[in-house]
């Protein structure tokens, strides 16, 4: 004889005991790695669900993978909290999660005072089979023509507008940062570079750059 099959329903939000914390629908969590060497993963709840006796709590999750991860592995471009939103669905256990966290659009990251531990961001949407990524291409920027990282310093050009790496410019961080005004090669009257004491600042926003250093 056939076993009844068993019934399951949809909750919209479950209290996950050992963490003390609400999760639901469209909520990020960090989930229990398989190996405890590994950091959490991250996750995008998609649904959860639980026995007719309100037990037995799965979610199914959609995963981020770190760029460490992907196909191509991390890139001098991505960012220490850079998540990318995989193809790849799954069933856990509710009992994996490790806690919440939230994983930011771009440019709201950049926005943002203090980074704290549970804070990621995500840009690219990654296909976890031929390691595709949408989008395939983003701005670049500096003559080394990569595309930004939030966790770098850089300097805007006054003339162009572009933003360079001091390091591309052979010009010291800590020199960087006492910067009023800066003009790359092109730009520059005497065309080189034209250092004053210069305006600093990241990329997003126009404010002084020791203001946007990331807390860890």
């Amino acid at each position: 004889m056939a076993k009844p099959k068993l019934v399951r329903r949809a909750l919209d939000s479950y209290t996950v005991k050992h963490i003390g914390k609400v999760i639901c629908r469209g909520d990020c969590v960090l989930m229990r790695p398989s190996d405890s060497s590994k950091p959490s993963y991250v996750a995008r709840l998609e649904q959860i669900e639980a026995d007719a006796r309100g037990e037995n709590v799965r979610v199914q999750v959609r995963w981020y993978y770190r760029p460490e991860e992907s196909i191509g592995g991390r890139r001098q471009f991505h960012g220490s909290k850079e998540v990318f939103l995989s193809d790849h669905f799954d069933i856990q256990s509710a009992d994996t999660i490790e806690g919440k966290c939230t994983v930011h659009s771009f440019k709201s990251y950049t926005k943002l005072d203090a980074v704290g531990n549970d804070d990621y961001f995500c840009r690219f949407e990654y296909n976890s089979s031929t390691g595709a990524f949408n989008p395939d291409r983003v701005a670049v920027y500096c003559k080394c023509e990569m595309p930004y990282n939030p966790d770098d310093l850089m300097i805007q050009c006054e003339g162009c507008s572009d933003w360079f790496h001091p390091t591309c410019i052979e010009v010291k961080p800590e020199e960087a940062e006492r910067l009023d005004h800066f003009y790359c090669l092109d730009c520059s009257p005497e065309n080189k570079k034209k250092l004053q004491n210069s305006r600093v600042s990241t990329r997003e926003t126009d404010v002084k750059v020791d203001t946007k250093r990331r807390r860890r």
